[in-house]
């Protein structure tokens, strides 16, 4: 196996950018989801409810982050290490530190609703919850459960060619292949593995880094939103929910905790097992 594609996603819900080296820390990779929208009441503010979060992204810089809308406007905000502390509902966390004032006014004007731009100073502030595989002194970063989400392209193939089977069978066309994106993954393999391999994977090294399997990544709603038109459809969910369905709830990927930390590139070899 391989890994074919690594992916960044600075701020939670807004798109993000693929890199073709990254480094991993124990929360995740650096500069992924250290950023967050919240609502004036300190809320999260996600895709789920506001798809147009997908259609602004978010780049990595020195000590910064660039936000950029679909008209090629463009916000260069710095990392606020002195910013005000703000309250949040995110789960175990109490306070994030506040972007610029000017980062607020941009995203709202975007979004068509008062948001505020959040930074998390410190991950080993937020530890990997028990019931998502964590152990003690395992940090997070404003992922919801895991600090990295591994996806395989052969089942990804697989989940494509059950949405082309179901829609035959309902008299539709085929539609066009299910993007990876959907998932939002952090690395992505492939290799002559079976498909949904990695539900049995305990361990898995990416180049020289080590990762422990935490546990399988349930799918939310967010992946019904396709992130081009930023319209909302039935699938992936309802193709998952026909084979991929246990203890209520629909499955593809796997979270991976660090065991350890370094750099990885696109192309590095995978043992996994």
């Amino acid at each position: 196996m391989r890994l074919v594609s690594t992916h960044v996603h600075p701020v939670k819900s807004l798109a993000g950018v693929d890199v073709d080296h990254a480094t991993v820390e124990p929360w995740g990779l650096r500069h992924d989801r250290r950023w967050v929208l919240l609502q004036p009441d300190g809320a999260v503010l996600t895709a789920r409810t506001t798809p147009g979060t997908l259609g602004l992204t978010a780049t990595p810089g020195p000590g910064s982050i660039t936000l950029t809308d679909r008209h090629a406007a463009s916000l260069t905000v710095a990392e606020p290490v002195d910013g005000s502390p703000a309250g949040t509902t995110l789960s175990r966390l109490d306070t994030l530190r506040l972007a610029a004032a000017e980062a607020h006014d941009w995203l709202s004007e975007r979004l068509g609703r008062r948001v505020r731009l959040a930074w998390l100073d410190d991950p080993r502030r937020r530890p990997v919850s028990a019931t998502h595989g964590g152990r003690p002194g395992d940090p997070l970063n404003l992922s919801d459960a895991g600090p990295l989400l591994l996806a395989t392209l052969p089942s990804l193939r697989r989940l494509r060619d059950w949405i082309v089977e179901g829609a035959l069978e309902r008299g539709e066309p085929a539609p066009d292949p299910l993007p990876m994106a959907r998932f939002r993954p952090t690395v992505v393999l492939d290799g002559p593995v079976e498909p949904f391999a990695e539900d049995g994977w305990a361990r898995v090294r990416i180049g020289a880094v080590d990762f422990r399997v935490a546990e399988r990544c349930d799918r939310c709603q967010l992946t019904l939103i396709d992130p081009e038109t930023l319209t909302r459809g039935k699938e992936p969910i309802r193709t998952l929910a026909r084979h991929r369905r246990q203890d209520g709830k629909t499955w593809f990927g796997v979270r991976l905790i660090p065991v350890t930390t370094g750099g990885i590139s696109v192309g590095d070899p995978v043992v996994a097992g």
